[in-house]
């Protein structure tokens, strides 16, 4: 006679419902209070990459905005300056599968109230437009240039030759307004295809996976392959995140980081959040990568009298000048990029500096 025994391991699509739930728990209820702006950042980026990638966490994970969804029109009404994170988290709500039809409703309060008309940014008023058309109200059917113009700003591959991080983030959140977070053509062109390749070579150089998980993201939405070489280490960093629980731990963290990387992962074909999440407050630390050579790159180039935007003749300027460690970063980058010897030649900024006539006392003297 034998026994059998029985063991309750859980299926593959319970684990990961277990960790959607956990993880929307812990944002929701444990690491800030609810009307904290922070609060309503957090959550509305988590909700919109689970919505994005087409990740659907089950009714019971998504239950606990249960209480924000129900109050989701006093909220708004007495914040309306947070209006596109409360419409974000109530679309994605809904569209997640939470139920209801309040997005209508909040999107015809906010037009009608003329919310959008206060943003002062193209980018502010493409986000806007994006979320609400998803309601089918268009905020800005009076502005037909405002999608030229957001191309417009992103097709200068010399903006994102230097560094700018705001600038570059910018160029990534037009991309996704554009491209509806990858459900359209974003209709980029050569130039810009250039700019994502240019301010990805200044965030490999820096090692700032933050801003090129974002950056190989925005590629793929527009029909493009990022370099293996970034994703590849993209894949490693995410790999070397510590993911701790405790109600003692800072809730300023790298969760951004760690969701973009999550992200790109799902965006990439693969699967988001594979981590082992627990109940009650987490947070998310990137492992130390060191620092990459794009301090030391610059300074080097701001300090030589000669300096020219010819790469070959300056690469053993540069080169001598690095850490082993960043001479090999420096490497890799140049084997990523499309167009390096074109990225150095913006990034060295031989312009005015290096051919400035005599200043007006000097022509006196």
């Amino acid at each position: 006679m034998s026994n059998v025994v029985h063991l309750n391991v859980p299926s593959r699509s319970d684990r990961e419902a277990q960790r959607h739930a956990a993880l929307l728990r812990s944002f929701a209820q444990h690491r800030r209070l609810g009307d904290d702006v922070f609060w309503l950042k957090e959550n509305a980026e988590l909700l919109n990459i689970l919505e994005c990638t087409g990740t659907r966490p089950a009714a019971a994970a998504l239950a606990v905005h249960e209480k924000v969804y129900v109050r989701v029109e006093q909220r708004l009404g007495f914040f309306p300056q947070y209006y596109r994170f409360l419409l974000s988290i109530c679309l994605d709500l809904e569209d997640l599968g939470f139920g209801g039809k309040k997005g209508e409703v909040l999107v015809d309060w906010v037009a009608g109230e003329g919310l959008v008309e206060a943003e002062l940014s193209d980018l502010q008023r493409g986000e806007a437009r994006r979320l609400m058309l998803r309601r089918g109200v268009d905020p800005l059917a009076h502005d037909d240039g405002l999608d030229d113009r957001l191309r417009g700003f992103i097709a200068r591959p010399a903006t994102f030759a230097l560094p700018n991080k705001k600038a570059a983030y910018e160029l990534t959140h037009t991309v996704f307004y554009l491209s509806e977070y990858g459900r359209r053509d974003p209709r980029i062109d050569a130039d810009t295809r250039q700019s994502l390749d240019f301010a990805g070579t200044l965030a490999f150089l820096d090692q700032n996976a933050d801003l090129l998980a974002e950056i190989c993201i925005a590629m793929r939405y527009a029909g493009l392959t990022p370099p293996q070489i970034w994703e590849d280490w993209l894949a490693a960093h995410l790999r070397g995140f510590a993911v701790e629980r405790g109600e003692h731990l800072p809730v300023g963290d790298d969760y951004h980081e760690y969701f973009v990387c999550n992200w790109l992962m799902a965006a990439a074909g693969g699967t988001a959040f594979t981590g082992r999440f627990e109940e009650g407050r987490m947070a998310f630390f990137r492992p130390e990568t060191g620092f990459g050579p794009l301090r030391e790159i610059s300074e080097c180039m701001f300090h030589l009298e000669n300096r020219t935007g010819d790469w070959a003749r300056m690469r053993g300027v540069v080169a001598e000048r690095l850490s082993e460690a960043g001479h090999r970063i420096l490497s890799l980058a140049e084997a990523a990029s499309q167009d390096f010897e074109r990225f150095f030649s913006g990034f060295a900024r031989t312009g005015l500096g290096a051919g400035l006539p005599p200043s007006r006392q000097e022509a006196r003297a």
